[in-house]
């Protein structure tokens, strides 16, 4: 079974994988013990392994070093384990970074499973950061472990949010520029989970640009 957004979500607020009175009544035993029922230890699977990793520039050690890897999940619970007890991304300092990227891809335009493609950025200013960025970074991990892409979930990577001080950036990295169905699905798909309708556009860049760049601004391929 593959875990929608939507299923992650009621999984946290309506308490699916915690311990009601039911649940609770059914691990007693006689001579008033308590076993774990057996429904109760069964995780629930996601499609993908996600490590969650960590960023802040030290002049002493390079970029490369200064990404931290925290963790790494492969169930529902174990996502909401760990969400839970990191600081939100509206918390973390100028200058760092949260990235979650399948297993064995680091958060970085060189990996070889990054270095073809491109990401969909989502640009916030300054007063967004304690309104809307924690529900639009949680929910575009929700929309990546759930696989919530359909047939193009395949083409995701992962998700960085860049907290800086002149505004903050989310950005969804998909792995082959070139595939644009793909790249449009994905897109949309954030938009419409993000209800960003109208106050925020969604620009997606190859990641080859973005590494040429010699002026001010990069060519966006797809505007949302």
């Amino acid at each position: 079974m593959l875990w929608t957004s939507e299923c992650l979500i009621c999984s946290r607020y309506f308490g699916h994988f915690t311990n009601d009175k039911s649940q609770q009544k059914k691990g007693e035993e006689e001579g008033g013990q308590k076993t774990v029922a057996p429904d109760m230890l069964i995780k629930h699977p996601l499609q993908n392994t996600w490590t969650l990793w960590f960023f802040k520039i030290e002049s002493n050690r390079s970029w490369e070093d200064c990404q931290v890897e925290i963790a790494s999940f492969n169930t529902v619970e174990d996502f909401w384990a760990l969400y839970n007890h990191i600081e939100p991304a509206s918390r973390l300092k100028v200058g760092c970074d949260y990235s979650m990227f399948k297993q064995g891809i680091k958060p970085m335009w060189e990996d070889e499973h990054n270095c073809r493609g491109g990401r969909w950025l989502i640009n916030l200013n300054k007063q967004q950061r304690s309104t809307e960025l924690d529900n639009f970074w949680m929910e575009v991990l929700l929309l990546m472990i759930g696989e919530s892409f359909e047939e193009h979930s395949d083409e995701v990577c992962g998700a960085v949010v860049n907290v800086r001080g002149k505004g903050d950036k989310i950005g969804v990295w998909t792995a082959d520029a070139k595939k644009n169905d793909s790249i449009l699905k994905i897109g949309e798909k954030c938009k419409s989970q993000l209800k960003v309708y109208n106050h925020i556009s969604l620009h997606y860049q190859a990641h080859s640009a973005a590494q040429q760049k010699t002026g001010s601004s990069i060519r966006c391929l797809f505007t949302l």
